[in-house]
């Protein structure tokens, strides 16, 4: 027993994870820059608070200085030192001062908070620690101590490097805790938002996968809804246009089989009963029946022949021998060959242009012969007796054209488009009771199309049908 595929995530799932996994990456990105950008900024914040405080400080011990003459008083004495350096209203032991009821302490500069004054140090102007805590390798921050106009010392404050104190690491707790929960919330969100792109963006490609299949069984009818008019919007046009052409292509093809079948049951049916006439004694075995049974087989043979020359020139297959042919001259030639067959049917043949100008093109004269032979040939099964074909010849940049209008029966204008189809005939008076297989329009646009020219149709003046066909002079490319 073969083992079952295992399954595998699907594109909604693949779509949702890639959404989702960017956005938690740069929700990440931005947490880490933010925490990076804070710290720096915060700890310059207190850096610039303590410059301030160094400043403050200068002065004070300016006059110090000059009120004892040197630094002696503070050698080795830090709490004289720390008594010089606070701040205004700032006691040593701040637990021993006395407040008033209700009174509270005033608030301690920034500064205070990050222990500043214990890293405040007294310097001699040779730079020897008088008082503080000082260290060579360290850092510092150095500020001269001027008195009439001549340095007698230097402060040393040791910046601020990382958050230590209880204030600061609650405020930096706080951030960082406050960035997590930001983040969490924008990963949720991006959740959200990645499942419902995944849902919007794959809908529609679901429709298309669910009409694919449907239109693989051989419902051609199956139409996918539009609902946008982006690239998805774009690809539901395409599938439509292309399920109807699908559609289309498959009533062709019943149509097809139809008419063949009608087409070799008619000249089959003929046979099968003159045959069983002749072998019942009904009809005896006569030169009229033979050419009767002649001709059943000629009909045929040339339903046989044109669906086979048919098939050549759909798949670009039909043999061509181009050379150098005089078109007019090969058009008088196969006019020559059925103007017998016009005059029984008392249909006159006007020609409209010089015949003795040449008219050279690169093409197949077999092909065009049998192109103008099949034109010629539809004026004479449909066109009424005692009627006119009118073929005229102009030259139009680089081309050729060559116009057939014969007069009544014409055809109706809804019914023009499908004139070149196989098997197409119009009903009334252009009927399968004239004879033809109804290939032959069809094989002549082939034909010319092969020669890179074209062919169309269109109501005639005179009151039948109007073919014309374009084809390009030698040497010259149709535009």
């Amino acid at each position: 027993m073969q083992n079952p595929r295992p399954m595998k995530p699907g594109i909604t799932l693949k779509l949702f994870c890639v959404i989702l996994l960017t956005c938690i990456i740069a929700a990440f990105s931005m947490l880490a820059a933010m925490r990076y950008s804070f710290q720096q900024g915060f700890l310059g914040f207190l850096n610039e608070q303590e410059a301030q405080r160094l400043e403050s400080v200068l002065p004070r011990v300016e006059d110090a200085y000059r009120e004892h003459g040197n630094w002696e008083f503070l050698r080795e004495q830090p709490r004289q030192w720390m008594g010089l350096i606070r701040p205004e209203g700032m006691h040593w032991n701040r637990h021993h001062r006395m407040h008033a009821p209700g009174e509270r302490p005033p608030a301690l500069p920034e500064s205070e908070l990050t222990g500043v004054m214990m890293r405040f140090s007294l310097l001699d102007s040779e730079k020897r620690p008088v008082v503080g805590h000082w260290h060579p390798d360290q850092e510092h921050l150095l500020k001269p101590i001027d008195v009439d106009g001549q340095t007698v010392g230097w402060v040393a404050l040791v910046p601020f490097q990382q958050v230590t104190t209880g204030a600061e690491l609650r405020f930096h707790q706080q951030q960082l805790k406050a960035g997590w929960i930001i983040g969490g919330i924008a990963i949720v969100l991006a959740a959200i938002a990645a499942w419902l792109l995944a849902r919007m963006f794959l809908a529609p490609l679901k429709r298309i996968a669910a009409s694919t299949h449907r239109l693989a069984e051989g419902d051609y009818a199956t139409r996918v809804p539009l609902s946008s008019t982006d690239e998805l919007g774009h690809l539901a046009e395409d599938f439509n246009r292309l399920a109807l052409t699908l559609e289309k292509n498959e009533k062709l093809r019943r149509n097809f089989m139809a008419d063949i079948s009608h087409e070799l049951r008619t000249p089959l049916s003929v046979l099968k009963g003159e045959m069983e006439a002749m072998e019942d004694g009904i009809r005896p075995m006569s030169l009229t029946t033979l050419k009767s049974l002649q001709a059943e087989t000629a009909t045929l043979g040339k339903l046989v022949d044109d669906l086979y020359q048919l098939s050549l020139s759909d798949v670009g297959a039909l043999a061509y021998r181009k050379t150098c042919v005089d078109v007019i001259a090969l058009l008088l030639q196969t006019v020559a060959s059925f103007e017998e067959r016009f005059a029984g049917k008392s249909i006159v043949i006007d020609l409209h242009f010089d015949t003795t100008q040449a008219t050279e093109c690169d093409a197949d004269p077999l092909r065009l012969q049998q192109m103008f032979s099949n034109l010629l040939e539809n004026t004479l099964r449909y066109t009424d007796p005692n009627g006119r074909l009118e073929i005229g010849c102009s030259h139009e940049d680089g081309v050729v054209r060559f116009d057939f209008q014969d007069t009544a029966p014409g055809v109706p204008s809804d019914k023009l488009p499908h004139l070149f189809e196989r098997f197409y005939r119009t009903e009334h008076s252009r009927n399968r009771a004239t004879g033809g297989s109804g290939l032959g329009l069809a094989i002549s646009r082939n034909i010319a199309e092969a020669h890179q020219g074209s062919m169309t149709a269109q109501a005639s003046p005179l009151g039948g049908l109007w073919i014309s066909v374009v084809l390009p002079l030698a040497g010259k490319v149709p535009a």
